[in-house]
């Protein structure tokens, strides 16, 4: 349920910067951008507490360097529990886009990404959360 209250007051500097934000990122309307910033700050709060989440991997990777395909699969098999699945396409410049669904602790997930990402041949990864409760 959505509560409206008033009497919320920033700096010109600060509502600027909210109407840029608003813009750059397409939202309706201000409280639709303030809404979005604070279930950021939320779900970042849980990944400090290491609470439960769910997210995904984004990898972009030369599968023909380092046997990076081969090692991808052998972390992922090692992580059944965290991994959901996984979906992969073949670019035309030669790279994979590789996105891993993922779930479990936040502590867990981060360090999974990162023994992930930091694969010889991985160009690009990044790890996206999301509050699950």
């Amino acid at each position: 349920m959505a509560v409206t209250r008033f009497g919320v007051s920033l700096e010109q500097d600060l509502l600027e910067a909210l109407d840029t934000f608003v813009q750059d990122n397409s939202y309706a309307n201000r409280s639709q951008a303030i809404r979005s910033l604070i279930e950021k700050n939320i779900v970042e709060k849980k990944w400090l507490c290491n609470s439960h989440v769910a997210g995904a991997i984004v990898l972009v990777y030369d599968p023909k360097k380092n046997d990076v395909a081969t090692h991808l699969l052998t972390i992922q098999q090692s992580h059944t529990q965290n991994i959901l699945s996984t979906q992969r396409f073949f670019r035309e410049n030669n790279l994979c886009l590789e996105i891993i669904a993922v779930e479990g602790n936040a502590q867990q997930l981060t360090r999974l990404s990162d023994e992930i990402i930091s694969l010889k041949g991985v160009v690009h990864g990044k790890l996206i959360m999301s509050r699950v409760d």
